[in-house]
């Protein structure tokens, strides 16, 4: 088995991609952040660990996370963006491993990982990833999307865009770049021009699927121990 991952700018279509992947392949696909609205759910570890930093003006009457709130919060101040991401991230890494390792014991050829922050995260993920594919968009389509699907005023999009790395850096550090500023058929074409390579090309994965394994094997070993020991799943 060997992993891909999806990752680009916000609002460029990652999901979009990944979906084509899914259809035409039937591939798994781990999306980082649909666990990050998991771990948030009320009562669960993290979302306890944001009430205690953020206070109660980020959660809805029903204490459910209000996202925008929190949002609005996180992108106007850099230190408690990292707050944030010191609180999410390592669970959302400890899922990933996790999923992945649930595919590795089905068979499963490649796994999908939609990351949108990989490159900003420093995380060992990174070196265990065959190839990297970025989406990336015109800045003006980007930021009508992101307005039109959060909602949000030109400022507040401007500002969660300028938040994340650069496309041209992401870009500069993947294997692939998809441009997804046209239609939905040009995207489905470079996705699955791209995929097609990737997946001719997997015969070269053998040392680093038997690594995958056993490092995967040690981290659900740990998970397990640490779940057993202190609960928290």
């Amino acid at each position: 088995m060997f992993l891909v991952a999806v990752t680009g700018g916000i609002s460029c279509g990652k999901t979009k991609v990944c979906e084509v992947f899914q259809k035409y392949y039937n591939v798994a696909v781990v999306n980082a952040d649909a666990i990050s609205r998991e771990i948030v759910e009320p009562g669960k570890p993290v979302w306890k660990q944001i009430k205690e930093n953020f206070g109660d003006e980020v959660f809805n009457e029903d204490e459910t996370l209000n996202r925008e709130k929190l949002g609005q919060i996180i992108f106007d101040n850099v230190e408690k963006r990292r707050i944030l991401n010191r609180i999410t991230h390592p669970v959302i890494h400890r899922e990933i491993y996790k999923q992945v390792f649930k595919y590795f014991i089905q068979g499963k050829p490649f796994v999908v990982l939609e990351l949108p922050l990989l490159f900003e995260v420093n995380s060992n993920l990174i070196n265990f990833i065959y190839k990297i594919i970025c989406v990336v968009a015109e800045e003006d389509i980007q930021i009508a999307r992101l307005m039109d699907r959060n909602n949000l005023s030109l400022t507040e999009a401007k500002k969660r865009i300028k938040a994340q790395m650069s496309l041209e850096e992401k870009a500069k550090m993947s294997h692939y770049v998809i441009e997804n500023s046209g239609s939905q058929r040009d995207m489905e074409e470079q996705a699955l021009s791209i995929i097609k390579i990737i997946v001719d090309s997997n015969h070269h994965w053998k040392l680093r699927s038997m690594l995958l394994g056993a490092f995967m094997s040690i981290v659900a070993g740990v998970t397990w121990l640490i779940n057993k020991k202190y609960k928290f799943f």
